[in-house]
């Protein structure tokens, strides 16, 4: 069985990629793919990880869990979703490693699926943006003590990833920047789901309609109908120019305030970001969806 399994980031697509699965449930079901929600699976893994504290699991778990996800269903393929797989916030920096729980519970599931063929999805963010927000869900008061000796400037999601490639090799890998969903989300959608590329699908302009005016969401809607775009670069720039126009900005500015983080600091850790994302899209078994 092909099990896929968006593993984050924290503060970033959140529930909203899976909410548009599920939407979908019965097109893909007929596929052979399986969306189940939430409740199914993710205490269901964290306690037996948890569990086995690094431990062999017993041979027969894989079927056990597959059963108990599934509820006597087949798949060919699965896809499960949760953004705090790898750690809560708390722990993000533990011992002054970037996501360094990622190497024991990415091990960890592979040894409950051992002979299953697993890919991973991961959403990224300008740390410029994404720190604030990840500190704000933590219990820590004080950023450094948060960052636990490593520096704003030392984030590399790059080096992330690599951990995961050697904890994992040959593990498919798809990555995309949470600031280009609005764009790519309907690929996002078939990417992960692995549906076959003429099924119909719904939810591809969910985001869209969560940041976008409900007028200027209309017209959209409109001239989709009335000026049906030939190619997927197409239609990303017409989304592109309704978003300039009629986008809320409630949701897509980001303020951040933190102390001593000026407009120079903002500017300088986005283009080390930049930088961070030519490096991820030329990472060897990585899957970079850009728009």
């Amino acid at each position: 069985m092909q099990i896929v399994y968006h593993i984050g980031a924290e503060c970033t697509d959140g529930d909203r990629l899976l909410k548009s699965l599920l939407k979908n449930s019965d097109p893909l079901s007929q596929q052979g793919i399986k969306v189940p929600g939430p409740g199914r699976y993710r205490r269901l893994l964290e306690e037996t990880i948890q569990n086995l504290d690094g431990r062999a699991p017993a041979p027969e778990t894989r079927d056990i869990l597959i059963d108990a996800i599934l509820d006597e269903d087949s798949a060919s393929r699965l896809v499960l979703s949760f953004q705090n797989f790898i750690c809560g916030p708390n722990r993000i920096f533990e011992d002054g490693i970037f996501y360094g729980r990622a190497a024991y519970k990415l091990s960890a599931l592979r040894g409950l699926f051992p002979q299953d063929e697993l890919e991973l999805c991961l959403s990224v963010r300008n740390p410029a943006t994404w720190l604030p927000a990840v500190y704000e869900k933590s219990y820590y008061k004080d950023l450094g003590a948060f960052l636990c000796g490593l520096h704003p400037e030392d984030l590399r999601w790059s080096e992330v990833i690599a951990l995961i490639q050697d904890t994992l090799p040959g593990v498919p890998l798809t990555v995309w920047c949470m600031e280009d969903t609005p764009l790519i989300w309907a690929q996002l959608i078939r990417e992960i789901s692995g549906v076959d590329p003429l099924t119909k699908i719904s939810g591809g302009f969910d985001l869209l309609n969560a940041i976008m005016a409900p007028e200027g969401m209309k017209r959209f809607l409109t001239y989709l109908k009335t000026h049906p775009p030939q190619t997927e670069v197409q239609k990303r720039r017409i989304i592109q120019a309704f978003l300039e126009r009629y986008a809320l900005e409630d949701e897509v500015e980001e303020e951040v305030d933190l102390p001593g983080w000026d407009a120079a600091m903002i500017d300088h850790l986005t283009e080390l970001y930049d930088e961070d994302m030519l490096e991820v899209a030329r990472m060897p078994g990585v899957t970079f969806i850009a728009p």
